[in-house]
């Protein structure tokens, strides 16, 4: 079978006459993730290669464009599976997918971490760079014949993420707005935690009759349940937060002490870009909570809550 094809699996599911959900590995549980297939009378796209997607061989079909939500391993990691297709993503990732120097500029890593990271990429995410990759805007259409995919600009996971609204069979690809229990990740260099809740707001008001995440929700039917979930996810800011000013109640913490303390991750993950990612996180929720008058800075790198 020629690469970039695969048979069809169990685990396929069509969600609209011309969409079909490429289930990912374990539920799409990271590293793996969720791929949506486009089918219209002029072209095929895949959304979003994942690294089940490179697992299977390919997509079950020819494919002509790659679109991608946004520039990150997980999400270009089949990419190379379809060097005669067309490449598209939002400009402000361009960069991440013309080079590994761009995409690493993106996570914007301590120098051990980006080292070693970039090892990874390569080794377990299967990253090819594709400089012939083009520029999307918001509001931009893909006519694949018969069918669209119209991009909606939802920046703050990074600078240029996005969701894929396919119509006219009703199907929203979230990205990374996964609506996982995590909560949105904001720790990148291009990630912005203000345009991310701008992000969720526009995402919540979209209408569709099923929606897509890359990880954990995978398929949510209907707008009620993806109200509820969305809900819940924007919920996760607010309560890292609020644990955030309960730490510093009484007693002054240090930045230091805020990105030891963990209010992204869990105290057991290890991967090496977590200190990076905490920094990011803490040093833009206490910019909030000062402006707040719920924090006050006491010193240059001390933080206690009023």
């Amino acid at each position: 079978m020629p690469t970039g094809f695969s048979a069809p699996l169990s685990t396929d599911r069509r969600i609209g006459p011309h969409t079909i959900v490429l289930v990912g590995e374990d539920g799409g549980r990271y590293p793996a993730g969720n791929s949506v297939v486009v089918q219209g009378t002029d072209g095929t796209a895949i959304i979003d290669p994942s690294t089940s997607v490179v697992r299977r061989g390919g997509a079950p079909g020819p494919i002509d464009r790659v679109v991608l939500t946004h520039a990150h391993e997980d999400h270009v990691a089949g990419v190379h599976l379809f060097p005669e297709a067309t490449i598209a993503v939002h400009h402000l990732d361009l960069a991440g997918v013309h080079s590994l120097d761009g995409l690493m500029a993106i996570y914007g890593m301590e120098p051990a971490a980006d080292a070693r990271f970039r090892r990874t990429l390569v080794t377990d995410f299967t990253y090819v760079a594709r400089p012939d990759a083009v520029g999307l805007l918001d509001d931009q259409t893909i006519d694949l014949g018969g069918v669209i995919i119209r991009v909606v600009h939802l920046p703050g996971h990074t600078g240029g993420h996005s969701g894929m609204l396919i119509e006219p069979d009703g199907v929203f690809v979230t990205g990374d707005i996964d609506l996982s229990a995590f909560g949105p990740y904001y720790g990148d260099a291009t990630s912005d935690l203000d345009a991310f809740e701008m992000s969720l707001a526009r995402a919540r008001q979209i209408d569709a009759s099923h929606y897509v995440t890359f990880h954990h929700k995978g398929i949510i039917e209907g707008r009620d349940a993806y109200v509820r979930a969305i809900d819940a996810f924007t919920g996760v800011i607010a309560t890292r937060e609020a644990r955030m000013v309960e730490f510093a109640r009484d007693t002054p913490r240090s930045l230091a002490d805020f990105v030891e303390h963990r209010f992204v991750y869990r105290p057991h993950v290890t991967v090496p870009f977590v200190g990076s990612v905490e920094r990011r996180s803490a040093v833009m929720s206490l910019r909030r909570l000062i402006a707040a008058s719920v924090i006050e800075q006491v010193d240059s790198d001390w933080y206690l809550a009023t």
